[in-house]
């Protein structure tokens, strides 16, 4: 397949355009700089995209991210807002009026959509939340509306932390449990996330909402006790949930003290076998390759 991929040069992104070519697939990134050879520009702060470059992909690939601030202020909010919406509905309308249109488009989303819901089980058609980081998912996934109605099959990957690179890193790091540790984290290992998407190129029955988790979700403090354990460290004394609040305000409910217990409920029924299933055998692969 030829495949544009956005984000290429992120966590995600870069991991996802070099497993996809080694597949053999053409990869073409979408990239905000001048573009070179095997590059389409854009620039979704500005509005601005090379749309006479999208013609003639296959699948479009978005999981370009950006920084979270420190704290959620009001401009904060609204740049982070405008940033995910924007980019999205763009890039959703330069596609949706080519006239070789993809076949696909594929979007990260992120398992904040969900709220928090204790021991419950998480599907992808369970109820969604409404704090910032659920608005603001939501409204990204809508912003695709343009490719939907072009007939342009999209797929939202709803996104868990993910456990790899930079992220792998800092959990390593600062290797405290959070709260009382008892939240339900799913997780999913950074090399199982190309595959997945090569699955959802493949597979035209997988449309909408699909949450790319492992189907063995674990309590906080049993990550931190797992990467403590695979890395040889006793993790230090819990950070308190008062504590953080403080610190982070609503960011520290919405993303590190919420218990979201998600299933991957239409990989599985499409026929989707896990590379990566359980938390220790993952973490010993990410943090081999990482090393």
């Amino acid at each position: 397949m030829r495949v544009l991929v956005a984000g290429a040069g992120g966590l995600i992104g870069s991991a996802v355009a070099s497993y996809l070519a080694s597949k053999g697939h053409e990869v073409v990134r979408l990239v905000r700089h001048a573009p070179g050879p095997g590059e389409v520009s854009w620039d979704p702060d500005g509005g601005r995209i090379d749309a006479e470059g999208l013609e003639g992909f296959d699948a479009v690939i978005d999981v370009a991210t950006m920084s979270w601030p420190t704290r959620w202020t009001s401009a904060a909010k609204e740049r982070i807002h405008d940033n995910r919406v924007g980019s999205y509905r763009l890039l959703a309308e330069a596609v949706a009026a080519r006239t070789r249109k993809p076949q696909v488009l594929i979007c990260a989303s992120g398992m904040g959509i969900y709220p928090s819901s204790g021991d419950e089980a998480i599907t992808e058609e369970s109820a969604l939340g409404s704090d910032f980081v659920a608005g603001l998912q939501r409204d990204g996934e809508a912003a695709t509306a343009a490719a939907s109605e072009a007939g342009i099959r999209v797929a939202h990957l709803r996104i868990p932390t993910v456990l790899g690179g930079p992220n792998l890193d800092a959990m390593a790091k600062n290797l405290r449990p959070l709260g009382d540790g008892r939240q339900w984290w799913s997780w999913i290992a950074l090399d199982e996330i190309p595959p997945i998407i090569e699955h959802i190129l493949a597979t035209p029955a997988l449309v909408g909402a699909i949450n790319v988790v492992s189907p063995n979700p674990e309590r906080a403090g049993v990550v931190t006790a797992t990467i403590g354990r695979v890395l040889g460290r006793r993790p230090g004394r819990g950070v308190p949930a008062f504590l953080l609040r403080l610190t982070l305000g609503e960011m520290a409910d919405a993303l590190l003290l919420a218990s979201r217990r998600i299933e991957p409920r239409r990989l599985l029924q499409s026929g989707y076998r896990f590379r990566y299933p359980q938390l220790d055998a993952a973490l010993r692969h990410q943090l081999g390759a990482a090393s």
